[in-house]
């Protein structure tokens, strides 16, 4: 199957900036899978489209400050560390620019050599394995040394740095957001909750996946990065029980839905775990019964995973009209919920 039937076209001025003022206030696009039909609403109406027997799945994920920029110790050569993963203590797996000019052995040292890192491993696209060094808490020298690391679509300046964190984000580890997540409020997780839905929190860090554009002819040819997930004891048992009794599983974001698809093997189970799974068209869904999401980049792997959900062809036709309304597309743009 050629990645590009995956392909549209995308007005510039269709791709979000910045969030909406409030989040809630984005527009929402209802597609019903069984009828085929489309509703144009904002997403707080997504109140009227949930029901007592649903359960939304939200990934509580954080995203961290990573990206650092910083210069060799030897030659003082500027170079860039966007986090990827941690391999194990202190140990990163980073994407870095220019990456020709770190070989083994290589130090960057930032903010003044507040925070070090050795390179210890060379891999390909760009990525090297670094040991941090530095004193006192890692996560609090990120907090003061490094950057949101938003996608390159995204040229304007980001004023409020939590807009791009979910209002449940919890377990630090993301080097993007899960952007379907933003546009839940607190406010509205509550009367989400009053209304009866199930909200059930797993964890899945969200890697290079989201930075690399698919560089192949054939989606076949395509290899997905691993990412970390987990699934608590408490998640496990919830999700168990919700699919035994036939309840409506709600996906948030394409990495919750690629978190319940990974894990379930006659049941959830619980534990920390990886994941590369590579859904696209022809894949048979095992647990997944709707989808909330935004709009996807071209030839995206994302845009393939709601194409396997729904029908390619649909989906094309359908931002076809997102675009011509004015939608807005990508990490801060509008939300879609497409409904079994």
């Amino acid at each position: 199957m050629k990645v590009d039937l995956f392909d549209y076209h995308l007005p510039k001025e269709n791709i979000a900036q910045h969030p909406e003022e409030k989040r809630d206030h984005s527009k929402l696009l209802v597609v019903n899978k069984s009828n085929d039909t489309v509703k144009h609403r904002h997403f707080y109406d997504i109140l009227d489209e949930l029901t007592a027997n649903d359960v939304l799945v939200m990934n509580n994920t954080k995203v961290i400050p990573a990206r650092l920029i910083g210069e060799k110790t030897d030659t003082k050569a500027v170079i860039e560390v966007l986090l990827l993963k941690e391999l194990e203590k202190n140990t990163w797996e980073a994407l870095t620019k220019p990456a020709k000019k770190v070989k083994i052995g290589t130090v960057v040292s930032f903010g003044n050599g507040v925070l070090k890192m050795e390179c210890i491993d060379i891999k390909d696209e760009g990525i090297r394995v670094y040991k941090a060094i530095y004193e006192g808490i890692f996560l609090e020298v990120l907090e003061h040394l490094g950057t949101m690391p938003l996608p390159p679509y995204i040229t304007e300046k980001l004023e409020d740095q939590n807009r791009y964190q979910t209002v449940y984000a919890l377990n630090p580890g993301s080097a993007a957001a899960p952007t379907a997540g933003l546009h839940f409020t607190k406010e509205l997780i509550e009367k989400i909750k009053e209304k009866g839905v199930e909200i059930v929190e797993v964890t899945l860090h969200v890697g290079l996946g989201t930075f690399r554009p698919v560089q192949v002819d054939e989606i076949l040819d395509h290899q997905m990065h691993y990412e970390s997930y987990e699934i608590t004891k408490e998640a496990s048992e919830k999700l168990n029980y919700f699919k035994s009794i036939n309840k409506n599983i709600i996906a948030v974001g394409t990495t919750s839905v690629r978190t319940l698809e990974a894990n379930y093997n006659n049941g959830f189970h619980e534990g920390f775990y990886s994941t590369n799974i590579f859904i696209y068209p022809g894949y048979q869904f095992k647990v997944v019964d709707s989808i909330i999401t935004n709009f996807h980049l071209p030839k995206s792997t994302l845009m393939m995973l709601i194409s396997a959900f729904y029908d390619r062809e649909k989906i094309l036709k359908i931002y076809e009209e997102a675009i011509n309304l004015h939608y807005r597309f990508f990490s801060f743009g509008d939300s879609m919920f497409i409904k079994r």
